[in-house]
């Protein structure tokens, strides 16, 4: 780090925003489906433009909501607990109402998008007036700095856009770094001169309260998403699409013609004598306009089935033009798509629905790239997450959370299969390997982390009353048991 003045990180920060601003801004387009016109030739009237407009087949959301939603997170586990998280009433308890304050249920899907759309998004982590909160940043408003971009989780700054300048009314930022919060105003995101920062105050944590959620870093600190790769193929899929709707437009058709015949002309009548109408727009304009000058307008010839056509001239013949073929276009767009989805590590049957005849197995196979690349976004964002947590936690006042290193995030198992065959699997486990049945209930398809602690809850309570039951017993008499005095009695 050279210059790390509040001023300098400040204009550090919006040069980054400002040289990132184009290429986030085309990934931003595809993804809401504006994406670069086909090639069309020079002399293109408003038919083909339109054809082009229509050939636009969006797929990019796809590539973002196929891995997307398969990304839940519902549940946390602090360091050395084997049970999962621990009821709210306990002083770990307070990660996971950290979660539900930040409405992070719902909100966390946003996240994920953003990162695999753009490459990276952040999570804002900042006290409120109900406790600490998180919340999402964009890639497109938002940069951080850091000393080594392929390895820190922790930035030493980061700064987030709140207001864009709006002619004469300046853009605003929040600045923060590992002490303080600043609040930033500037011109335009070119005039760093104009940039100025207020005095920091002090935000509550000990490192830089905004984590990175990164779907790919390489080992020089570039952050790639799933949009941008596949641009230059969603590119030729449009562009064969458009071929396909211009050749089905204008040549897919069979076209009738006749030869060796002039075609009848439109006719007035003029005081019992026949004149051709002519096209005004067409006369010839350096001489005088005579009667009847300019070109002939030829009549509009109704043809159909049930019409016949005739000539007097023995010359006149008639014909037609075959359609031309479509299905190489439409075999050109099946490949297309097919190298679509083996780049993208996305199934066939997602993007083509072709999934009839398909054994359990094959649907296995298909599903397996996919599934291994869910795999390495939920460790990518798992780390991140358990950044936010612990940060949180030292907002909180949390010293012993804000240490423990050793925590992980719980991912819900969305996988598609039956609840019968789940618990089958579930008792097999706990039959056969001897493990707890209590550890195999966030195994559970669906189940809640609320589910599970009511879950613990219940089960505690159960047994609570059996112990008190057999301790009861252990401590009574049974009344059709005597006891030795009273069998000497009656002796």
């Amino acid at each position: 780090m050279a210059d790390t003045s509040p001023a300098s990180l400040a204009k550090e920060l919006l040069a980054i925003l400002d040289r990132d601003e184009g290429r986030l801004e085309r990934i931003d387009r595809f993804i809401q489906g504006k994406h670069d016109d086909p090639y069309m030739p020079p002399q293109a009237d408003d038919e083909y433009r339109l054809l082009a407009k229509r050939a636009v087949s969006n797929w990019t959301p796809l590539l973002i909501g196929t891995p997307a939603q398969a990304l839940y997170v519902d549940g946390f586990r602090p360091g050395g607990s084997s049970e999962g998280l621990p009821a709210e009433s306990s002083s770990k308890g307070a990660a996971w109402k950290h979660w539900q304050r930040s409405r992070m249920d719902a909100r966390q899907a946003a996240v994920y998008r953003g990162a695999l759309g753009f490459g990276h998004s952040f999570v804002l982590t900042e006290k409120a007036k109900k406790g600490t909160v998180s919340k999402g940043l964009s890639a497109k408003k938002t940069a951080a700095l850091y000393e080594d971009p392929a390895n820190d989780d922790d930035p030493y700054a980061a700064l987030t856009i709140t207001a864009k300048p709006k002619g004469d009314t300046l853009g605003k930022a929040r600045m923060f770094d590992a002490k303080y919060e600043y609040a930033v105003t500037y011109k335009s995101l070119a005039d760093l001169d104009s940039v100025r920062v207020s005095k920091g105050r002090l935000h509550g944590a000990s490192e830089c309260p905004v984590t990175r959620f990164a779907a790919q870093v390489d080992l020089e600190g570039r952050t790639i998403g799933v949009v941008e790769p596949m641009i230059p193929l969603q590119n030729r899929i449009n562009q064969t699409i458009f071929d396909l709707l211009v050749a089905q437009t204008y040549t897919s058709h069979e076209v009738r013609y006749a030869t060796g015949m002039a075609p009848p002309m439109q006719m007035e009548l003029i005081d019992e004598s026949g004149n051709v109408t002519t096209d005004p727009a067409l006369a010839v304009d350096s001489r005088p306009k005579l009667d009847g000058a300019g070109n002939p307008v030829p009549a509009q010839i109704n043809h159909n089935a049930r019409r016949f056509l005739f000539a007097e001239d023995p010359d006149v013949k008639f014909g037609s033009l075959p359609a031309g073929p479509i299905a190489p276009l439409i075999e050109s767009v099946d490949m297309s798509i097919r190298h679509w989805a083996a780049i993208s590590q996305t199934p066939p049957h997602h993007m083509l629905g072709q999934i009839a005849n398909l054994s359990a197995e094959a649907l296995l196979a298909a599903e397996t790239a996919l599934s291994r690349k869910i795999a390495e976004f939920q460790s990518l964002f798992g780390e991140s997450w358990e950044r936010v947590f612990r940060i949180a936690a030292e907002m909180d006042g949390n010293t012993e959370a804000y240490e423990d290193y050793s925590g992980e995030v719980q991912w819900r198992d969305m996988e598609s299969r039956s609840l019968a065959q789940a618990a089958d699997a579930l008792g097999k486990l706990a039959d056969q390997l001897g493990i707890p049945k209590r550890g195999l209930w966030k195994r559970v398809p669906g189940v809640t982390q609320t589910e599970y602690e009511d879950w613990e809850q219940m089960a505690e309570e159960d047994d609570s009353v059996g112990q008190l039951a057999s301790a009861l017993t252990r401590a009574t008499p049974s009344a059709q048991t005597p006891a030795p005095e009273a069998e000497l009695v009656a002796a």
